[in-house]
């Protein structure tokens, strides 16, 4: 009988993208470091330099957090600023997490890295309870649509390891979330600085009989079949070679970013609305008869049709509708406000079109997640609800249906700046669409 080798069975192991966040000094990075270390996932070189630097600072343990923060200015405040990303594996799955910052002007980039996650660890410092920041990162994975949330009660050795600190805070926590239409939260009382229910279970806390949370990682359900949703392909390059052996050559390049795609399919072409068939799939340079997400492929058309990079090739029977009126809930990244009437350029998939800040209608609290009606702008962090109108027509998606072609990026003209990430349709699970778009036009803008 034939026995597998590590690597293949490391590669027959499923892929788990997540993200740590939590307020400032809760022990994000502390429990990253612990996750690697007691995971044996860290070189030796690497905890060599994290011991040299820890004696440098006067501490005799090695400050696991170091293996994360990496920047100048991380370890001299002893904080996270910017995203950490980090691969490591077990036998059981590969795992890429993003260590994201816990400060409030920061908050754009816990953004950024759970915008791809399956999962989300909150970590809350068993001192302080459930802050202001906690509710913002949980609404922060509610509007992203994160299915998992793990909330991490730390610092559990401060409080005596007792259980009623443990389930005041996981009973409000899980509250909170469900109100935001969280489907799952799983909560796990740890100490990311002894490492208690980290890797290990912990020997203080018999009373809790949960996984830890290497354990949960490990063992969460997590589905990349894409294939079953609504198939889309956006266009980056039209390939036209011209040479003499493919004189007639055109070819439509793209990542698939859902579904399934089939020689013979009719598919139609958005914005344009013309339709045709796939004559031909092409993939590393071999013909294929189908191709799914998130292959890269060139489609071949049976009709000469006008495409070009931006353009969304669909199945002719399960096409989006195309609009200039959007609606998203978005999360302002910039330092400069948002404000009604501005001129932005939208980014959705391959496709940059102009468009105007048409209302902002709301702006979320997130105390009691009420409404501020018509702010008038939103600020860094802020997070609400707008209605651009553009100067094209878009195929979007809501981003309850796909992810990949539901999100958009509203960006600065004058100099490229990102200014807000934006989710089209729904904006929590619990909440109902908002009223149609309004819009007008705007000469200078050519709408």
């Amino acid at each position: 009988m034939s026995s597998t080798t590590a690597a293949e069975q490391l590669s027959a192991t499923t892929l788990l993208r997540f993200a740590t966040a939590g307020s400032v000094d809760d022990g994000k990075s502390t429990l990253v470091g612990r996750l690697l270390h007691d995971s044996k996932s860290v070189l030796t070189d690497q905890l060599e330099a994290v011991e040299h630097a820890s004696r440098s600072r006067g501490q005799e343990a090695p400050d696991l957090a170091l293996l994360t923060d990496g920047l100048r200015a991380e370890r001299e405040q002893g904080i996270t600023i910017d995203v950490a990303y980090r691969y490591f594996a077990t036998a059981r799955r590969r795992f890429i997490l993003a260590d994201t910052p816990g400060h409030v002007q920061y908050t754009r980039n816990m953004v950024t890295g759970a915008s791809t996650a399956e999962l989300t660890v909150i970590l809350v410092d068993a001192r302080n309870g459930v802050v202001e920041q906690t509710r913002r990162h949980a609404a922060i994975a509610a509007l992203l649509r994160v299915p998992h949330v793990v909330l991490a009660v730390n610092k559990m050795d401060l409080v005596g390891y007792e259980e009623g600190v443990f389930a005041r805070i996981a009973e409000e926590f899980t509250a909170y979330a469900t109100e935001l239409g969280v489907p799952e939260v799983t909560a796990i009382p740890i100490s990311a600085l002894a490492g208690d229910n980290v890797v290990e279970p912990s020997a203080t806390m018999d009373w809790y009989g949960g996984p830890t949370v290497l354990e949960h990682l490990e063992t969460v359900p997590v589905s990349h079949d894409l294939t079953g949703c609504h198939a889309r392909l956006p266009v980056q390059y039209v390939i036209r070679p011209q040479t003499a052996e493919h004189p007639d050559y055109r070819g439509y390049a793209g990542q698939i970013a859902a579904g399934t795609f089939r020689v013979g399919q009719e598919v139609t072409v958005l914005p344009s609305g013309r339709t045709s068939r796939i004559s031909g799939i092409d993939l590393l340079g071999t013909a294929v008869d189908i191709a799914w997400t998130p292959q890269s492929v060139t489609l071949l058309l049976e009709d000469d049709i006008d495409i070009s990079r931006g353009d969304l090739i669909v199945p002719s029977g399960d096409a989006p509708a195309t609009s200039q009126d959007v609606e998203a809930t978005v999360c302002h990244v910039a330092d400069r406000p948002l404000t009604v009437g501005q001129r932005v350029l939208l980014k959705h998939t391959t496709r940059t079109v102009k468009a105007i800040v048409k209302e902002i209608p709301s702006r979320l609290t997130l105390d009691d997640l009420s409404q501020h009606a018509e702010p008038g702008e939103l600020v860094a962090n802020d997070i609400g609800t707008v209605r651009v109108r553009t100067a094209e027509p878009l195929a979007l998606d809501a981003y309850a249906d796909s992810r990949r072609t539901g999100s958009f990026l509203l960006i600065d003209p004058a100099d490229g700046t990102t200014l807000a990430a934006g989710m089209a349709g729904e904006s929590f699970a619990t909440e109902r669409p908002a009223g149609p778009a309004a819009g007008a036009d705007d000469a200078d803008w050519d709408f």
